[in-house]
């Protein structure tokens, strides 16, 4: 059921779907998405979980503040909805800027989860020189930036193969990223410049499931590995897809994630 949720840190946009006495799990979504990015998920994880999806800040129908954002600010909204539905412990499942930002809460909010799965994401994402270009070029160009880059994305999100396969889904995500506020985009390519995570991986104890695509360019399966050399409760899956996995993959996707949960669930 999707519904405006007020928080201490604004009113976000969120879906919720299960069972209210189900374990709670947080799904978060990757830049230039919204929380219909894990409609091809919801079926099954609604099944074991109260599943919760959200617009992150800047995106959908969340709060669109100015910029710059950063990752300090992008975790304790997750924290504020969780306290919001009166949440105090629960599992967390993010994807690429979503899985930095699980990083962000294994590192800054250990006791608020019982598992965290980091899918096709790094500790540090991309350059620092690339993301402030990209945000300049976003703010500069406003909406026409924004279309620009929608064309551009499928290379980026899908292998070659699935985008000849399903050109129905890519032109969806297509419009789903042209429709992103230009500044709400851009405030989350300043978060992304400047967080590097790598100094913290060290002292997570989460139990962390890492879930990398084999032919994703933009965070790749190395960068999952050195953060598996890291996390000392992690392992590594991938998965033969690029970079939008749940979407490229999703039965496969869905059955890894979900059995990962199912087994921190059923052994604590």
């Amino acid at each position: 059921m999707e519904q405006q949720l007020r928080t201490d840190r604004g009113v976000f946009r969120i879906a919720i779907d299960g069972e209210t006495s189900s374990p709670a799990l947080l799904l978060s979504n990757s830049l230039g998405t919204t929380l219909e990015m894990w409609t091809p998920q919801v079926e099954n994880f609604s099944k074991n979980f109260r599943l919760i999806r959200y617009d992150t800040r800047g995106h959908g129908g969340s709060p669109l503040t100015n910029g710059p954002y950063d990752f300090d600010g992008l975790g304790q909204d997750v924290l504020a909805i969780m306290d919001a539905l009166e949440i105090q412990r629960g599992m967390f499942c993010g994807l690429s800027m979503g899985g930095h930002t699980g990083l962000w809460l294994a590192i800054n909010a250990a006791k608020r989860f019982q598992a965290i799965a980091v899918c096709n994401s790094a500790a540090r994402i991309g350059t620092v020189d690339a993301w402030k270009d990209r945000a300049v070029t976003v703010r500069q160009g406003g909406a026409t930036s924004m279309r620009a880059l929608a064309k551009s994305a499928p290379s980026r999100w899908f292998t070659e193969e699935f985008i000849a396969k399903r050109p129905d889904i890519v032109e969806l995500t297509q419009r789903g990223l042209a429709d992103v506020s230009p500044e709400g985009y851009a405030a989350c390519c300043d978060a992304l410049a400047i967080s590097d995570l790598r100094g913290g991986l060290a002292g997570i104890d989460t139990p962390m499931l890492l879930l990398a695509g084999l032919y994703d360019p933009v965070t790749t399966v190395m960068e999952a590995q050195q953060i598996q050399l890291q996390v000392r409760h992690s392992q590594l899956k991938t998965i033969a897809a690029s970079h939008l996995s749940n979407i490229e993959a999703p039965s496969e996707f869905s059955t890894i994630v979900e059995r990962f949960f199912s087994q921190q669930t059923f052994s604590s």
